[in-house]
């Protein structure tokens, strides 16, 4: 296992953050854990200190990087949702694009020797997505403002973080868990079951196109991937990238069969044009051979177990929602 001993977490508040705040937490419990927040957000992260800076604040972002002097910096914090980045595309860029560039020069000032993990996307491949599943020398194609921002990001952190700081670029393909909100597909399928399971919404389950297949993960193999590449740091080139992929593309209406047959309550499925998608890739996945040959990573976890854990999640958020109006 390497060692760092002083940790730097951005992102840590959002859907994959929890996760991966533990995961380093049990990797690395005598190193100095810092997780950077936005003024006025709470920090729920036992044994991390929080470090307040807005990520599109340069010259916090920059004490924030001098305060916690990392040697291992996570870079999770991103506008994440590729529809909603159709409608908010300078706020995509300024988080993604600016946001990233503020780190960068904080690293480059204050942290030279730094490893950096970037978590970017597999979005980045957009329209190439359509010739076969990814690899990491798949040219660029991104289609929305979400992918060509984390395009825009992987090669200002190669040029802007020094020679002696350690760059790793992650490309996840889609990944679900609890903690993943409604504004992705999977969660939406599971929220609208479980509230209907619950009397508390008609028996019907609005959808985008079901035919559209993508490469879907649990969040914890991704997390895992997240960990393993981390410690491959001392031996990886100083700047890399990796596909994080299972490499079967699934359809969403399998994902959402198999939710139905977990359900203890019958529904309709109903098309809703406002969440159909332009530019879309009928069916994208990735080859991340690289990452099982050097890291010897592979999911653990089945798509089945992902949907399960996802329904039981919104269910509790059901339970918990009937408390609250009973009160």
């Amino acid at each position: 296992m390497s060692s760092y001993a002083r940790i730097l977490l951005t992102g840590g508040t959002g859907f994959v953050g929890p996760y991966l705040v533990d995961a380093l937490a049990r990797a690395y419990p005598d190193a100095k854990r810092h997780i950077l927040i936005r003024p006025g957000e709470a920090n729920h992260s036992r044994g991390w200190t929080p470090v307040v800076a807005d990520l599109v604040d340069e010259a916090a972002v920059g004490r924030a990087v001098a305060q916690s002097r990392p040697d291992l910096v996570v870079h999770l914090a991103a506008q994440a949702s590729a529809a909603q980045s159709l409608c908010a595309a300078e706020s995509t860029w300024r988080v993604n694009f600016q946001g990233s560039f503020n780190l960068a020069a904080g690293v480059a000032r204050h942290a030279p020797a730094a490893v950096v993990l970037f978590v970017s996307s597999a979005d980045v491949y957009g329209s190439r997505l359509r010739d076969g599943p990814a690899t990491e020398g798949t040219a660029f194609g991104p289609l929305t403002a979400y992918g060509r921002s984390k395009v825009a990001a992987e090669g200002m952190l190669a040029d802007i973080l020094p020679p002696a700081s350690r760059l790793i670029v992650a490309r996840p393909f889609n990944h679900s868990g609890p903690g993943q909100d409604r504004r992705f597909a999977l969660p939406s399928f599971a929220a609208q079951i479980a509230a209907i399971e619950r009397g508390r919404a008609a028996p019907r389950v609005d959808v985008g196109d079901l035919t559209i297949q993508r490469d879907f993960l649990d969040v914890r193999d991704v997390v895992d991937a997240y960990l393993r590449l981390i410690d491959a740091a001392p031996r990886l080139d100083p700047r890399s990238v990796f596909n994080i992929a299972s490499g079967t593309p699934r359809s969403l209406a399998s994902m959402l069969d198999a939710l139905r047959r977990l359900a203890t309550r019958e529904f309709d499925i109903v098309v809703d044009a406002a969440r159909l998608r332009p530019a879309e890739v009928q069916a994208a996945s990735g080859d991340a051979s690289k990452l099982r040959d050097l890291t010897g990573w592979r999911p653990l976890h089945s798509v089945d177990d992902m949907l399960a854990a996802l329904l039981d999640h919104w269910r509790a958020a059901e339970a918990e929602a009937v408390k609250d109006a009973a009160r």
